[in-house]
């Protein structure tokens, strides 16, 4: 499926098969994607702000430069994503599946990350200010450089 720079602000996607798609540069504040399969689809500068992607696949997909700012994804599964440099400042990710996810230079701040899953993830300069990191695991995973206070890492 090709909708590169779509206008899908407010749309209703609960449980879509997207996977493989192009979405990139797509517009989807605000929209709904609960359980919906992003596998491998490319979101690549897409504007997910505000949207509920509480227990979507997005294993595989490409979210670099993806803004996430205040968007729902608990339960979601991240396995693999590219993430790079995207925003996901105020983010809930309670319990999201982030294992072996490329988070190089992602903004973390005052995301919740509580009982995530970022085994094996890198995360190298990510920003984790005022980050929520009870219960996260972070088995193998690359924390170098980091941007965090101290004494607030996530288990290893």
């Amino acid at each position: 499926m090709e909708l590169p720079l779509a206008n899908c602000i407010k749309a209703n996607l609960c449980e879509a098969d997207l996977s493989e798609a192009n979405l990139e540069g797509a517009d989807l504040r605000w929209a709904d994607l609960r359980g919906a399969n992003l596998r491998g689809a490319n979101l690549h500068r897409t504007d997910l702000s505000e949207a509920n992607l509480v227990q979507t696949d997005l294993s595989q997909a490409d979210l670099v430069g993806a803004v996430l700012i205040k968007s729902d994804l608990s339960q979601a599964s991240l396995k693999e994503a590219d993430l790079r440099w995207a925003n996901l400042s105020e983010a809930k990710l309670e319990g999201a599946n982030l294992t072996r996810a490329n988070l190089q230079w992602v903004n973390f701040n005052k995301a919740d990350l509580s009982e995530a899953n970022l085994n094996s993830a890198d995360l190298n300069k990510a920003n984790l200010s005022e980050t929520n990191l009870d219960k996260a695991h972070c088995e193998s995973a690359n924390l170098e450089g980091i941007i965090t206070p101290p004494g607030k890492m996530c288990r290893t």
